[in-house]
């Protein structure tokens, strides 16, 4: 059985990088082959694999510097049907790449938000004075260089290699031990694990909304391993909330709270359980 794959492109991504170390994991565990497929955008990654245009699609959550990838999060919400198969920690490294002649001749530098937010203070300290542009992906950021002999762009060793571009510094992540949580999500089942994420919105924003739903796990002594508000974006004030459990759904104690949780919300959306692997 061949799956196809769809992940945040062009090549040379991080997230191409997760989805070759979940292709290693499927072939590993259970004896599967599979096929990548670069999609422009988080977003449209996860519609692929919601159209039914792939099986998989592989996408960054959270990262230990900048926090969640809102845009995961917010796609996950909309499209409601997709369930998290599996989570995959790897470790970022970053590489400022350029055509330049010298790092002072650097003028602009492009890269993901999330690239440009996690090198800042290198940034700051070594390129005060340069714009920061942001693309859709780390890759797409080199596109850049050859028009612009001028500018950099912050991408991973392996894109530089990819694209035979020179590296002019690396690592520049302002701290060492960065890695990024990435989620495989298909339409089929979560087939369980040792996590469980969820997200919920509430009847109406007022003072202690939060304290019965967050008190259904601690009664029971489930663990929050994570805990987020989203806007809606409908009105100012109005918010979501994503939550990870260290804890399966098969779990009586799990069952009961999500059932008693279900009476305090608005919506409730169970992503699934997952096993998370590091790679």
């Amino acid at each position: 059985m061949q799956l196809s794959i769809a992940h945040l492109g062009p090549s040379g991504t991080y997230a191409e990088a997760a989805a070759t170390a979940y292709v290693r994991h499927l072939v590993e565990t259970k004896g599967l082959q599979s096929s990548l497929y670069p999609y422009p955008s988080i977003a449209q990654t996860l519609w692929a694999v919601a159209k039914g245009e792939v099986d998989l699609g592989v996408v960054p959550v959270e990262n230990s510097i900048e926090g969640s990838v809102s845009m995961t999060l917010d796609t996950l919400w909309q499209i409601d049907s997709l369930r998290i198969q599996q989570a995959l920690v790897l470790p970022i490294s970053h590489a400022l790449i350029s055509l330049a002649e010298n790092q002072q001749n650097i003028e602009v530098v492009y890269s993901h938000p999330q690239a440009l937010a996690q090198c800042q203070e290198w940034l700051n300290q070594n390129l005060p004075q340069v714009r920061q542009i942001a693309t859709n992906s780390t890759t797409e950021a080199l596109q850049h260089l050859d028009r612009e002999r001028s500018a950099g762009a912050i991408a991973s060793e392996r894109a530089a290699s990819l694209y035979k571009l020179p590296i002019m510094a690396h690592p520049i992540n302002d701290y060492p031990d960065n890695c990024t949580r990435f989620w495989a999500v298909s339409l089929q089942p979560s087939p369980g694990g040792s996590h469980t994420s969820l997200a919920f919105s509430v009847p109406e924003n007022k003072p202690g909304v939060l304290v019965q739903p967050l008190q259904v796990f601690a009664k029971r002594g489930i663990n929050m391993s994570r805990i987020e508000s989203r806007p809606t974006k409908r009105l100012l004030g109005d918010y979501l909330f994503f939550i990870d459990l260290e804890a399966n759904t098969s779990d009586q104690s799990v069952q009961s709270a999500l059932a008693e949780l279900a009476t305090y919300t608005k919506t409730l959306k169970i992503f699934g359980s997952y096993s998370i692997v590091d790679r």
